[in-house]
């Protein structure tokens, strides 16, 4: 009997301190259904109907939003640049932060923790400011870039760097690699730290120098963890908009707009009554482009861990 009270009693005290856990994670539960999940169920309805925003949602229109989203070339336009801006960001970003990482993580590297701290500034920077600034930096008259290119003779004449068609985006491109490089950075820092040194020091008692060592046993230990930070660098650089807003505004003649921005304007500006139920509805379908790519890149996540728990 007093062991039956006893096992009771245990249960009695889990069960308190299982409510006691639910109840700290109570808050973050009300604000993540609040903030994200009812924004994303409300997207989908709002995109059935003609509504600007105000009053009551009553106009159901069925797929008329989504027919005139695949329709206007000015989405496809945005999309096109948002996947050129990922494309390019992701191929220069990642692999870049893996060679300051390795040279970081480097023991013979002395104030390795300053270098990581400016690396990491811009990251903590808010994106808008660093827009603003750029927008100054790049600027056509009397632009640093423009006063410094001059002054070495490279340039004859100050260059619109941002009012380009030319160079906009790639400006965009540039800065947005500056900005986020590093986050990548930290995480290929993590994940050299975490690899096994008996590895490596074995395979420097066999004499294999540094690029056989990167080649064979670096870089099959990374591919894992490379997989995911890829797929996290890919899907973050989707969604391109205080940047882009502060530096172009989607410009020149609509060059450097993202799909995020031509939501926006739809959703806020509309030169005139905004159309949130149309923006809702060019979300969506962005919505499922970027899961499409998650899950392709998630499957070769999978793949490359799947290769690396059999060797």
């Amino acid at each position: 009997m007093t062991a039956v009270k006893g096992v009771a009693s245990i249960s009695r005290n889990n069960r308190n301190k299982l409510l006691f856990c639910y109840l700290f994670i109570l808050p973050q539960l009300v604000l993540f259904l609040a903030f994200t999940i009812y924004p994303i169920v409300m997207s989908y309805v709002y995109s059935f109907f003609n509504w600007s925003g105000y009053g009551a949602v009553t106009d159901f229109i069925g797929f008329a939003n989504y027919a005139e989203t695949i329709a206007d070339p000015f989405f496809w336009n945005a999309f096109k640049n948002s996947f050129i801006f990922m494309f390019f960001v992701v191929l220069v970003q990642v692999p870049l932060a893996l060679f300051v990482a390795i040279l970081l993580n480097s023991s013979w590297l002395k104030g390795a923790t300053v270098y990581r701290t400016i690396y990491f500034l811009p990251v903590v920077t808010t994106t808008a400011v660093i827009g603003i600034v750029m927008r100054f930096i790049f600027g056509a008259y009397k632009g640093l870039v423009n006063e410094l290119l001059m002054a070495v003779g490279i340039l004859e004449k100050p260059v619109d760097w941002l009012g380009s068609m030319d160079t906009a985006m790639m400006i965009i491109i540039l800065v947005g690699i500056w900005k986020t490089f590093g986050m990548k950075m930290v995480y290929w820092l993590a994940a050299l730290q975490s690899l096994p040194k008996e590895l490596f020091e074995a395979a420097k008692v066999d004499g294999a120098g540094w690029f056989q060592t990167f080649r064979y046993v670096m870089l099959p230990l990374l591919a894992p963890v490379g997989s995911v930070i890829l797929l996290l660098s890919a899907v973050n650089a989707l969604h391109v908009f205080d940047l882009v807003k502060s530096m172009t505004n989607g410009g020149p003649a609509f060059h450097t707009d993202m799909v995020d921005l031509y939501i926006y304007r739809y959703a806020f500006e509309g030169g005139g009554m905004p159309r949130a139920g149309f923006a809702s509805a060019a979300g969506v379908v962005y919505g499922f482009a970027i899961l499409f790519v998650s899950l392709a890149l998630g499957f070769i996540v999978k793949k490359t861990g799947g290769r690396q728990s059999s060797h």
